[in-house]
């Protein structure tokens, strides 16, 4: 075995794997695992030795693409690592992430009570510099100047740095939301980059997406925000417009909930797609993120990779060439369309509007997702857990019969919330 064979952390066998078989000759060669001589005989024809040898190359690590992030003259790599695990305990992985150039990491300070942080504090205390290479982006869920400041210094602490590159407010609900609050929030922000606390301002947002983007693209000072977008979401009038809307006005956009998962699974439909994207060398976790990268104005894609299994999985993706066709994205769009019925698109104010009092249904229902479709019960229970006592004793027996009618999706809103009370309780 050749030495930087030896210094690559993970083996050859481990990264065929479990990337998968898209990308990955291209990924091992820039990965340098596949840089150097091979130990077997040569079977073919020995070449003539040049008269004057070559120094050898250096063994290239793989650098992911990037894309700027609207208008702020940074150039974010089109992979970021989502900061929703136990970073404390994950210092390899982000060791790799970073060797591979994945160099745009997130995360939240309420994220795993708060070590996801401690643990991006944890590999910047131990590799300082290696922090001016990380665009690196944290949230606070606070509206009002007190609270973000706050929030922001517990971050600043626990990550051990002076600066965060973007800023979010965390959860961002509609456009009123972002508009009531546009004043203060506009004087806070240019007290945080005065102070350079912050480089950059946004927010994220899963509930009435295309209505958010459309407030932020009016106002002049939003740099950045993280949505959820993916295959289900991306063919809607509403949210091209809304995504157009944003690219115009400079706003960096980054892709969240990529996999496009329900609180349900629609076995037949699903298996067509995936038997489809097999054929040609994607598993069906590829194939679905490459679908967001179709579009230019994505300048990053956040997932979450607690292991190095869907890092590798994800890197393969971003690595390879190969481009969707339409007929497959046409295919995309016909599934989301027949299995509409089984994801929450996040249009909030149409269901909830149609139920008296603070009813949150699409939080629940996205509870239900992670719970059911991603396997992460403990958080899907916690956060079913924080709501208050007196709304989760209504969410079961109320009558759901107009928000269901209202639902563009489709959604059989009582039969879900009654499951999703029963299985989070």
């Amino acid at each position: 075995m050749c030495n930087n064979e030896k210094e690559n952390i993970l083996s050859r066998r481990d990264f065929i794997r479990n990337t998968g078989a898209v990308g990955v000759g291209s990924v091992l060669t820039a990965a340098g695992i596949l840089g150097c001589k091979s130990d077997t005989p040569e079977t073919k024809e020995p070449q003539k030795v040049p008269t004057v040898p070559k120094a050898p190359e250096e063994p290239k690590e793989p650098r992911l693409p990037t894309r700027s992030f609207g208008r702020t003259g940074v150039k974010v790599s089109m992979l970021a690592l989502g900061g929703i695990f136990d970073t404390i305990n994950n210092q390899l992985l982000l060791r790799q992430a970073l060797k591979w150039g994945l160099r745009y990491w997130d995360t939240a300070n309420s994220y795993g009570g708060g070590k996801s942080e401690l643990g991006y504090g944890k590999f910047f205390g131990s590799n300082p510099e290696a922090r001016k290479e990380i665009f690196l982006v944290t949230k606070g869920g606070a509206r009002d100047s007190a609270g973000l400041t706050r929030m922001l210094d517990l971050s600043l602490e626990r990550m051990q740095t002076d600066y965060i590159d973007l800023y979010f407010i965390h959860g961002l609900r509609n456009g009123s939301e972002l508009l009531q609050h546009a004043d203060e929030f506009k004087a806070w922000v240019e007290k945080a980059k005065a102070a350079k606390k912050i480089r950059f301002f946004g927010f994220s947002t899963h509930s009435n997406m295309p209505d958010c983007l459309q407030a932020a693209a009016k106002l002049g000072w939003i740099n950045g925000i993280m949505l959820t977008y993916n295959y289900r979401l991306m063919f809607s009038e509403k949210m091209k417009a809304a995504i157009d809307a944003c690219t115009k006005a400079g706003i960096g956009l980054t892709a969240m909930k990529t996999q496009a998962k329900g609180f349900s699974e629609f076995a037949e439909q699903e298996q067509k797609l995936l038997d489809r994207f097999l054929a040609k060398g994607f598993n069906d976790a590829q194939a679905r993120i490459k679908a967001v990268w179709t579009n230019p104005s994505i300048a990053s894609l956040c997932s979450q990779m607690p292991n190095m299994n869907i890092l590798m999985s994800n890197i393969a993706a971003a690595m390879d060439k190969t481009k969707l066709s339409d007929t497959e994205l046409k295919l995309m769009e016909q599934n989301a369309k027949e299995t509409s019925a089984s994801y929450c698109a996040g249009c909030s104010d149409i269901c909830q509007g149609a139920i008296a009092g603070d009813v949150p249904i699409c939080d629940v229902l996205r509870y239900a997702m992670y719970h059911n479709s991603y396997g992460d019960r403990d958080r899907a229970k916690r956060l079913f857990a924080d709501l208050p006592v007196h709304v989760r004793a209504r969410l079961k027996n109320l009558d759901y019969s107009l928000a269901e009618k209202k639902c563009p999706q489709g959604i059989a809103i009582g039969a879900v919330m009654r499951q999703a009370v029963r299985i989070l309780t």
